[in-house]
């Protein structure tokens, strides 16, 4: 290939790469009202200035908020468009050149943001309590209002990071959180068996064990340990570790606790029993069993009773039910899984790729490059 001929494989890229600097036209004809909207902008950011020098999280997002509302106000009264919102973000940034945030990308996201939220006093309890980095992700990942809300609202709860925001949403948090099947109506307290529902999910996703699902439970185990802190990070918070392979002495017999955890909001004991197959009646009573052991042997007075959690590669629910009809010990029942795919809506999987189909794919794509 000659050195003024282009590469074609480059051409084939999606990726736009071309290198600007863009600034907004200063001979643009502005709407009438556009200098009065600015004056009062820069008094409103002067106002706010201090405290968004200070840090003040929650007085920045509540001005990117205001600023939100002024361009949506405008577009709807007077038809401002896109260009004016260019020229908007070059003059504040002239009256503000020390302050961030006022590229043109922002001031949309704050438009978005001011669209998305129209009730101030939901931005003030909550979002105004995240950082502006958490509410751009909520708005870009996610598109219904309430599950915006949820993930806000466990954000703040628990202290996720953005990247731990990212990934709850990637692995569909939602639809997991707080549908293990249990027990727990019929063995707990109604504020007792509503918290420790809460605690639990259903599918856990053990995606960092690879592709390959473990066929035996030590290796399950093992997957888990190798992988402690992303384990303890699907658990949830407030799970602290406490041991494996607990070794338990009854009579003459050994047995051996898969996991040992406790939870610190809770003031329990967790016991988790690991299975490599689907759930069996006796499941249950060999984990009550190890509960048992657990509160008379380990519990402190002050401690609540133990909860188990038995975690499954498949369960019927109806034998679940069954099983721990009887029971008086307080226990959950979860599958795990390794791969998210099973965990997404049917519609989603539908629309994913096979692996047949990737792999045909790359095939054609090499022998393409190698024509070339």
């Amino acid at each position: 290939m000659s050195s003024d001929q282009p590469d074609q494989r480059k051409q084939r890229g999606k990726i736009d790469r071309t290198v600007s600097f863009p600034v907004p036209a200063e001979s643009i004809e502005m709407p009438d009202s556009y200098a009065i909207t600015l004056n009062e902008l820069k008094q409103r950011i002067g106002r706010e200035r201090l405290r968004v020098v200070l840090a003040s999280n929650s007085a920045m997002v509540l001005l990117y908020w205001e600023i939100g509302q002024h361009i949506l106000n405008k577009q709807q009264d007077e038809g401002w468009g896109a260009r004016v919102i260019d020229r908007l973000a070059h003059d504040l940034r002239l009256a503000f050149p020390d302050m961030k945030g006022f590229s043109p990308r922002n001031l949309k996201y704050m438009r978005s943001f001011a669209s998305t939220w129209t009730d101030q006093a939901i931005v003030q309890a909550v979002l105004a309590q995240l950082t502006w980095y958490h509410n751009i992700a909520l708005l870009e990942k996610l598109s219904d209002r309430e599950e915006r809300l949820w993930y806000a609202q466990q954000t703040l709860e628990y202290g996720w990071s953005r990247n731990i925001l990212a990934m709850q949403i990637e692995s569909r948090a939602i639809a997991r959180h707080g549908k293990a099947q249990n027990n727990f109506p019929t063995t707990l307290p109604p504020l007792d068996s509503d918290m420790a529902s809460q605690v639990f999910k259903d599918p856990y996703l053990f995606d960092f064990l690879g592709t390959d699902a473990p066929r035996r439970e030590k290796e399950l185990e093992q997957g888990l340990m190798d992988h402690i802190q992303k384990f303890l990070l699907e658990l949830g918070q407030g799970f602290a570790f406490v041991g494996r392979q607990v070794h338990l002495e009854m009579g003459d017999q050994d047995f051996y606790l898969d996991l040992l955890f406790y939870h610190l909001k809770l003031r329990r004991y967790i016991v988790i029993e690991l299975k490599a197959r689907e759930f069996t009646p006796g499941d249950g009573a060999q984990l009550g069993m190890y509960m048992t052991a657990v509160n008379r042997l380990l519990a402190h007075p002050d401690d609540q009773p133990a909860l188990g959690l038995l975690l499954v590669r498949e369960k019927n629910q109806i034998l679940v039910e069954y099983a721990l009809g009887n029971s008086s010990q307080p226990i959950s029942v979860a599958e795990w899984e390794n791969q998210l795919t099973r965990s997404l809506p049917e519609d989603l999987q539908a629309s994913l790729p096979s692996i047949e189909e990737i792999e045909a794919e790359l095939c054609n794509e090499m022998e393409s490059g190698n024509a070339e």
